[in-house]
Order: C-alpha cells, then sequence, then structure tokens
C-alpha cells in the first residue's frame, strides 16, 4: 500500500508498517509454538507503546484484517480508525466447514502441477506429518530458511490467481511471509474466543474495502460491517484481494478520505 502510506506521510500523518513476528523481515522463534493470536497483539500493543501514541490508527489487509478486529477487541480504547482491507474472517469458527475462500482455484494446471511437485517430496511430507504431533521437532527438522523458501516458491505461483482475470501479472518481491509463523497462527486462530460480542460494542471509526473480485467471498467482508457499529463497507471495481496493487488511486482516495474525515 505504498501509494496510500505515501499520501498519509504527506498529511502530516506518521505511518508505521511492521512485518509481524516470524514473517518478513522480522526475527524467528526458537519455539514456535509460541506464535499465537495473543504474542501478535500483544506485539502491536507494544509497538503503541513505543511509539507514545495514545491511540493508533490500523490498517490490516488479508489476515491483518484478522489481527486488527483482534487488536481492537482487546484494546478499543487504543483505536482512533481502523481499515480493513480485503478482510480475512473476523472468527474463524463461524465458518466451520471453510468457506472462507480458495486462492489457488484460479490456478492454471501447470501452475497447480509445479505446486504439486513442491509439497509431495517426501521431506516436505514429512515435515508436515510432524508438525501435527510436534512443531518443535519439525522445525528443528526442516529450519526457517528452507521451509520460508518452500512458502514463497509456492505463493509466488499462485501469486497472480488472487485478482481479476484481466489484472496485470504482479511483481514477486523478495519479503518471504514465514512458513511457521503462518502455519502455528493459523491453527491458534481457530481456537481463539469469538471477538465479535465485543466488537458489537465498539464506537471506533470503521472502513471496510473489498475488490469485488476478491476470492475472500463478500459474505466475510459484510459479516464486519454488520458487527462493527457504523462500520463503511465499500466495494472496489477492478481489484481483486490486493485492492492497493489493482486499483491504487481508488484505495488511496478512500483511506485518506476516510481518515481525514476521522475526528
Amino acid at each position: 500500500m505504498p501509494e496510500a502510506a505515501a499520501s498519509l506521510s504527506a498529511a502530516g500523518h506518521p505511518v508505521y508498517a511492521y512485518d509481524q513476528l516470524g514473517a518478513g523481515r522480522s526475527a524467528r522463534l526458537a519455539d514456535v509454538t509460541g506464535y499465537t493470536v495473543a504474542r501478535h497483539v500483544a506485539d502491536l500493543e507494544a509497538i503503541r507503546v513505543v511509539l507514545g501514541a495514545d491511540r493508533i490508527v490500523l490498517i490490516g489487509q488479508s489476515w491483518g484484517a484478522s489481527l486488527a478486529a483482534q487488536y481492537l477487541a482487546a484494546h478499543p480504547q487504543r483505536v482512533a480508525a481502523v481499515v480493513f482491507t480485503s478482510p480475512g474472517p473476523i472468527w474463524p469458527g463461524a465458518h466451520p466447514d471453510g468457506g472462507i475462500g480458495d486462492p489457488w482455484q484460479r490456478m492454471t494446471p501447470a501452475q497447480r502441477a509445479a505446486r504439486d511437485a513442491l509439497v509431495a517430496r517426501p521431506r516436505v511430507l514429512a515435515q508436515a506429518l510432524l508438525q501435527q504431533v510436534n512443531p518443535d521437532a519439525a522445525h528443528a527438522f526442516v529450519g526457517d530458511d528452507e521451509a520460508d523458501e518452500l512458502m514463497h516458491r509456492i505463493a509466488a505461483l499462485g501469486k497472480d490467481g488472487t485478482g481479476c482475470p484481466d489484472s496485470p501479472p504482479a511483481a514477486v518481491h523478495g519479503n518471504h511471509q514465514g512458513f511457521y509463523v503462518n502455519q502455528l497462527t493459523v491453527d491458534d486462530f481457530a481456537r481463539v474466543a469469538d471477538p465479535r460480542p465485543a466488537l458489537r460494542d465498539v464506537r471506533v471509526p470503521a472502513l471496510i474495502v473489498r475488490g469485488d473480485c476478491d476470492f475472500v467471498p463478500a459474505a466475510t467482508a459484510e459479516e464486519y460491517r454488520r458487527t462493527l457499529p457504523g462500520a463503511i463497507l465499500v466495494n472496489v471495481p477492478g481489484a481483486g484481494h490486493a485492492v492497493a496493487r489493482n486499483q491504487p488511486d481508488r484505495y488511496r482516495d478512500l483511506v485518506t478520505g476516510f481518515l481525514e474525515e476521522t475526528p
């Protein structure tokens, strides 16, 4: 979201971007069972304290939106406003049978074959089985560098399947998502308490932005709108999961306009 960040910065807003623990440029944990939703919420709160900000504006995309909802439920008095972009589920327990979208469904047969070849290797299968019973043992067997590279290669294969069919190819970035933090956080997210009862009492300005080609069902974004009092939901034509990349001008205008109107 560089365009929106640049516009907010030019308007005098201090903007901070961070890679959550275990992903991107952040450190990896020796004990991978430490990757929990509670830890990520605590990290956000620690960042706020370090910044010395009484309240912060949260802008989260995909899982980042799910995390923003968790932080908002835990620390509503610390949030001035929040933007949920292409939000993931507000609570996975509401979807026990799935229904939160498949980012791989638009892969070509060649891409699927390449992905299957990567994950069908005996070493990867052994890691997956080991992870189910002992995540730290799996981590010792296949370390962060190897696992992160595998996830990066798979993500690069499916990078163009989350947008509109006519979207131009996306560039491949070099900031690895972090294999174990993704795997263990997803597992923990499935066990957290439902934040919706707490969020229904939160009176914080909220904007939800969703591309009309997003692979995540529209009902997911709609659930945010129904849950958060006064939340605004905007659907962006010609955008998929990466709204800021597919429609940068529209996204920038939406976010900056929303924050300029927020007290």
